[in-house]
């Protein structure tokens, strides 16, 4: 059984060039798949049928995952025993009429474009990882990019003369997002004044932490959050709050739906319009706290 998991997971890497990232969740969730198996004394995917798919599915449950996590874990379990059949492997596929679990409506943390303002003008400083802190952030609100892409940016990724970068995305997708004038600027002062000083000679990664190496997503997040405390905002921050705020605040101002989807990087336009409920939500906030009769 390890074997075959194994011969899926090379076929994702290299047939379906999917990211390493996306391979090892498909790994984990198997590898759990695979142990629940065991311990109905399953020995083959041969063996295998619907009802300990759904013994799985209920393990999940009981052991507290989220509505997200199983869903996910069960469409992993689908492709996999689509890979075993086209392979024939197998001769039937016991997760084919499966259904996958709702998906959890939970919409972005979103914030005010007063406090993405705070946030933005309370970091003032000129040594180096102050300017880069500036040119971070900017850059995060000002193209919408995911923390990972823009840890994953180079120099060579940047065509701020002609107004913007090349971002690599989810499955190596690379997609072209204009520049903010504000980004620009700030990332031009921190290229040109604090990069070399954090060793950025020795690399080709455009953000570094102090020891000259490609800043990490754990790094960012510890960067925000104190950041943001230092602001005086008090209000929830997920690492992705300049993405969402950045999404939110263009279709309040009248963007186009499908611009921003491609500006995201969204395979699926349902993605992008989640953006329209937090929309709809706040003015609802709105509504309720100032109308006189609401």
């Amino acid at each position: 059984m390890k074997d075959l998991l194994e011969q899926f997971i090379t076929y994702l890497k290299v047939e379906r060039q999917m990211s390493s990232n996306t391979a090892a969740a498909y790994r984990n969730d198997l590898n759990q798949y695979v142990a629940t198996l065991s311990t109905l004394g399953t020995e083959t995917f041969q063996q295998v049928e619907r009802h300990m798919i759904v013994s799985h599915m209920e393990r999940l449950m009981s052991q507290g995952k989220s509505r997200s996590t199983i869903r996910r874990a069960t469409s992993s379990i689908r492709s996999f025993h689509q890979f075993l059949l086209e392979r024939r492997l197998v001769d039937h596929d016991p997760s084919r009429h499966l259904d996958l679990p709702k998906p959890e409506r939970k919409l972005p943390v979103v914030w005010s474009k007063d406090d993405v303002f705070t946030l933005l003008d309370s970091v003032q400083g000129n040594d180096p990882l102050t300017r880069r802190d500036q040119a971070m952030l900017e850059l995060l609100y000002g193209t919408g990019m995911r923390v990972s892409e823009l840890l994953g940016l180079d120099l060579k990724d940047l065509q701020l003369e002609l107004g913007f970068l090349s971002c690599h995305g989810k499955g190596d997708k690379t997609r072209i997002i204009p520049i903010s004038g504000t980004a620009i600027e700030r990332v031009e002062t921190y290229i040109e004044l604090a990069r070399n000083g954090l060793g950025g000679k020795q690399t080709e990664a455009l953000f570094l932490n102090s020891r000259g190496e490609r800043l990490s997503r754990q790094g960012f997040w510890k960067m925000i959050k104190r950041r943001a405390k230092n602001a005086g905002i008090e209000k929830e921050i997920t690492p992705h709050v300049l993405r969402h705020s950045f999404a939110t605040h263009l279709l309040e101002n009248g963007a186009d739906l499908r611009a921003v989807q491609e500006m995201l990087g969204h395979a699926d336009l349902s993605t992008t319009q989640m953006y329209t409920h937090v929309n709809r939500s706040r003015l609802q906030d709105v509504y309720k706290n100032h109308h006189p009769r609401a």
